[in-house]
């Protein structure tokens, strides 16, 4: 499978009043991205609350998916738990219900005890159980989770089923740590929306990248324009938008992509509690912010 190219992890819409996934609000989302052409997208990502839903919503918005995202396009389903029977089974599950492929997040609650070992122990049982492609998702490193030493991916890349890595660290050098030493086939995919570009020339295939969800067009044309040699406008594009992840992606969170998408025409909704939504200074801060980047032409460099 090939995961070259630009992926977005979408985010879960919840219906104001009930809390529930918003079957109608995330399909809506949907078709609005898949008119760019990015390759595809990540469900039940960080950004999408992953930690928050539970199997039946997972089901759910595979099933939601299944209705709109274009022929040839990739569907990725995040399935990392504690527990190796439970990834397993949320492995299994996503594959049954329409994922093209799995991105496992580490264990991390007894992190003392995830040693290199353990941790190939349980990405191995995961890959060999699972009927679709597993790549390997490093967490950002500000959340709850493991750094994952370069020769425990190196091993891993050897495994036939565990195909690549998502690296949200947002380190270039690290990047190219990893397409330096694991195997040849192996597909190394950023997880920084600024760092795109650099990665890109760094020998990465691609990136999934939640600046994409408030700039599909231009994360897309990255990615493209890339592949078609066109690196100067990559440069320029990417250029564009770095402070869109930096400021709003990697310094609010799911909460300011989630303002952002309300202020953008597309379902951002509130964020699943405990996580609350952004204040209203952080409302003005994204205005600004998505108006320097135009992508929010209308808006004004001040507050209205």
């Amino acid at each position: 499978m090939n995961f070259a190219g630009t992926f977005l992890p979408v985010t879960t819409p919840f219906d104001k009043v009930t809390g529930d996934v918003d079957v109608v609000a995330f399909r809506s989302n949907l078709r609005r991205w898949f008119e760019h052409p990015i390759s595809g997208i990540l469900i039940a990502g960080s950004t999408g609350e992953s930690v928050f839903l539970d199997e039946a919503e997972r089901v759910t918005l595979l099933e939601a998916a299944a209705d709109v995202v274009p022929e040839g396009k990739i569907v990725i389903m995040g399935t990392g738990s504690e527990a190796t029977r439970h990834t397993i089974h949320l492995t299994r599950q996503a594959a049954e219900f329409g994922a093209d492929a799995v991105l496992v997040s580490p264990p991390a609650y007894f992190k003392g005890a995830m040693s290199p070992a353990v941790l190939a122990r349980h990405y191995k049982a995961v890959a060999d159980a699972s009927p679709v492609p597993v790549l390997i998702y490093q967490v950002p490193l500000r959340l709850s989770t493991l750094d994952l030493p370069t020769g425990l991916v190196e091993d891993l890349s050897q495994h036939p089923n565990i195909v690549g890595i998502k690296d949200s660290r947002g380190k270039l050098e690290l990047v190219g740590e990893l397409v330096e030493h694991s195997a040849d086939d192996f597909q190394v995919l950023v997880g920084s929306g600024a760092l795109l570009y650099g990665a890109l020339e760094t020998g990465a295939v691609g990136g999934i990248v939640a600046v994409g969800l408030l700039a599909a067009a231009e994360a897309a044309e990255i990615s493209v324009a890339h592949a078609e040699g066109r690196t100067a406008d990559a440069g320029r594009v990417q250029e564009r938008i770095a402070p869109i992840h930096q400021e709003i992606v990697g310094g609010m969170g799911v909460p300011g992509v989630k303002a952002a998408l309300d202020m953008l025409g597309l379902y951002g909704g509130p964020p699943r509690p405990p996580l609350e939504p952004s204040p209203p200074g952080r409302i003005d801060e994204i205005r600004r912010l998505l108006g320097t980047a135009e992508l929010l032409r209308e808006a004004s460099l001040t507050p209205p």
